[in-house]
Formats: C-alpha cells, sequence, structure tokens
C-alpha cells in the first residue's frame, strides 16, 4: 500500500496481471469502467494493454492520488475522444475527463444524475435525468441533453427532451435520444426524441416500446434501439428504424440488455429479469443487421457460458473480432471479464472491479 494526498485514505495500487497474448493492431488496448455499488463510490478504472497482454485493475487512483473522492459513484459510460478518456459518473453528478493515455485527470463537468456521452464535432453531448434518484409515476422533473465545448469543458446549451434519458446517437445532422422513463414505473416513456443539430432543439419524437435503453446506428442508415419491457408482460425486444423515414420497420423478438454493432453484425446479450417467474432470462445472440434475422440464440460455443452469472458489459473488437463479455455475478464482489474468440471459445478471463461495464478502445494513431 501506498498513501498519498488524500485525508485519512489508503490508495491501494493497481494490480497486473498477465491474461491472453500479445498482439499488434492498430488498436493496442482497452479500458474497462467497473460501475461500483450505488452509493458506495467505488466506480473503478480498469486497463488492458494488448502489446503486452497485461490486466491492470483499479487504475485512476495511482494514477490521481489528490482527487480526494477517487472517480466517484456508479461509473455510467466510458468514451475516448480525440486524446481524451470520458467517464460518466452518474450518482457523482459529473463526467470525469482524464487524458486517454496517463489517465492523469484534467478536470471534469457538472451534469446532475448524467447518463450517457457521444461527441461530434468540437461538443460533447450528454444525457441528463435531471432529478434525484426516485422511483415516483408521476416525476415532475423532465430529461435534457447537454451539450459541452470539449476545449473549455463548459456547458453551452442544453435541449430538453423526455423523462429519464437513456442513450443517444449522432447520424449526420440529427440526434436520437432513448427516453425511458425509467424512475416513473408504471408510466414509461416510449418514444425517441429527435434533435436537430443546427438549432439543437427537439424537432419530433419517433414512437417505439416502453422504457427505452440502448440506440446505435449501422453503415446500412439503420438505427437500433432497445426496450426493456415492464419486466411483467411486456418483454424486452430490438427495434429497426428506417433513418430516410425514421420510423419503426421491423422488430427483433430477442431481450437486449447490452449491444455492440460490428460490421453488419449486431451482438446483443441480456440478464431479463421477470416478476412473474422471479427469475433471470439470460441471452447471448448475433442478428444480421441487413436481414434483421437472429444469426444464432448463443455467441459462447463451448459451453463456458454456464460459468457466467449476470452478463453485463459486451464489446467486441473491431480487428480481431474477439468478445468480451463482463459478468457482474452478484452486483456486491469483484465481477469477471470473458474473452473469447471469435467463434465463441473461451481465451482467458480475469477479476474486475466491482459489476464490470464499459470497455472503451484505446485506437493508435
Amino acid at each position: 500500500m501506498m498513501t498519498s494526498c488524500r485525508q485519512d485514505v489508503v490508495v491501494f495500487p493497481s494490480e497486473e496481471e498477465q491474461h491472453g497474448e500479445a498482439q499488434t493492431t492498430e488498436v493496442v488496448g482497452f479500458y474497462l469502467l467497473n460501475e461500483g455499488n450505488m452509493g458506495s463510490n467505488k466506480a473503478t478504472l480498469d486497463y488492458y494493454d494488448y502489446t503486452t497482454a497485461t490486466y491492470r485493475r483499479n487504475i485512476y487512483a495511482e494514477a490521481n492520488p489528490n482527487v480526494p473522492k477517487e472517480l466517484g459513484d456508479v461509473g455510467n459510460d466510458l468514451q475516448i475522444y480525440g486524446n481524451r478518456l470520458y467517464a460518466v459518473i452518474n450518482c457523482s453528478n459529473k463526467v470525469e475527463v482524464m487524458d486517454a493515455t496517463t489517465c492523469h485527470r484534467i478536470g471534469q463537468i457538472d451534469i446532475p444524475n448524467c447518463r450517457y456521452i457521444r461527441f461530434q464535432g468540437p461538443y460533447a453531448y450528454v444525457t441528463s435525468y435531471a432529478g434525484p434518484v426516485v422511483i415516483k409515476p408521476d416525476y415532475e422533473q423532465i430529461g435534457y441533453v447537454a451539450k459541452i465545448d470539449t476545449a473549455t469543458l463548459e456547458i453551452v446549451d442544453t435541449c430538453l427532451v423526455g423523462f429519464q434519458p437513456d442513450e443517444l446517437e449522432i447520424v449526420g445532422n440529427r440526434m436520437y435520444v432513448a427516453n425511458s422513463g425509467g424512475y416513473m414505473v408504471p408510466n414509461y416513456e416510449n418514444e425517441l426524441s429527435v434533435i436537430d443539430m443546427t438549432t439543437f432543439t427537439e424537432v419530433k419524437r419517433i414512437p417505439v416500446a416502453v422504457n427505452l435503453h440502448r440506440v446505435r446506428a449501422d453503415k446500412n442508415g439503420q438505427l437500433w434501439v432497445t426496450s426493456r419491457g415492464d419486466y411483467y408482460q411486456i418483454p424486452s425486444r430490438l427495434y429497426c428504424i428506417d433513418l430516410a423515414t425514421e420510423t419503426v420497420v421491423d422488430s427483433v423478438l430477442i431481450a437486449v440488455s447490452n449491444l455492440d454493432i460490428v460490421g453488419d453484425s449486431i451482438y446483443v446479450c441480456a440478464t431479463e429479469w421477470s416478476y412473474i417467474e422471479m427469475q433471470d432470462v439470460v441471452t447471448y445472440g448475433i442478428v444480421d443487421a441487413r436481414s434483421h434475422k437472429l444469426v444464432t440464440s448463443n455467441f459462447i460455443s463451448d459451453g463456458t457460458d454456464a460459468l457466467i452469472k449476470k452478463p453485463y458489459g459486451l464489446k467486441v473488437n473491431l480487428v480481431t473480432r474477439e468478445i468480451y463479455v463482463a459478468d457482474a455475478k452478484n452486483y456486491v464482489n469483484p465481477g469477471t471479464l470473458y474473452c473469447f474468440s471469435p467463434d465463441g471459445k473461451q481465451l482467458w478471463n480475469v477479476r474486475t472491479g466491482d459489476i464490470p461495464a464499459h470497455i472503451a478502445w484505446r485506437i493508435e494513431n
């Protein structure tokens, strides 16, 4: 252990392990953001270096010993843009901005109940629930998207959307925001907000399904949107929106907690809870973005999916097509990150922090 400038706090140094084999591609490594339990201030950051096949845990605290509360409470999103790493820390009401190589802290952007971040040009865009964390059918605080100047880290504009907005996607001059209404059980939202990027105003809404969550564009002029359902009668499902008409044109009956699109393949995993059956249903699948058909209902081919308790994070290497599944286990203790080959065979696994969730690729320019 080593002491730091934190008052009465002991900083544990990062831990390092060897896993897998060294690789040399433009993807030189990845960061993994562990959410940590709400109210515990246990969000942590790990890093895997492909060039040395080295996995390091809890690197933020060691890189920033003068930050009093370390990374913060509940890591909700992680993205690299330019030479900076952005971590959205939900219940700490901030976006932490770091150097993408050293993880040294550059600053923070204060946004209440922030959720997800995306970028276009010199700006970052962050969804915000705006109000406190509370389940309330008549919740009054509408959500918004904040527009941030990445040079100054100042909020320069906001755009009101629906209640409890989650993921967002930017395609050309349009932004699409998934309104969940997640705090308003059973009065969920069911629409995407469409924002004109020039005026930064909401111009329309697209009805999709209740309790929306993920929004991702593919290379075929389509937007893929997920619904969590209502956990009772309405199942989680994947929806396809034609961007030319901005209408829902298809749906795939597969539960989705997380997804990643690489090429024409949509990788999905889910831990779908049912209050009727009082249990989780776990799903791993691949959907073809062109045909909208399910290619496989389980991309793990060697039976090691039996080892995974709660699939939570999902990411596919852009070059090697290795599949990474983050297991949150019991949501309290450290999780596990599994690496699978493109044909679904386990290559290695490693212990992570609590609730491993979000991966950001570090790509060499």
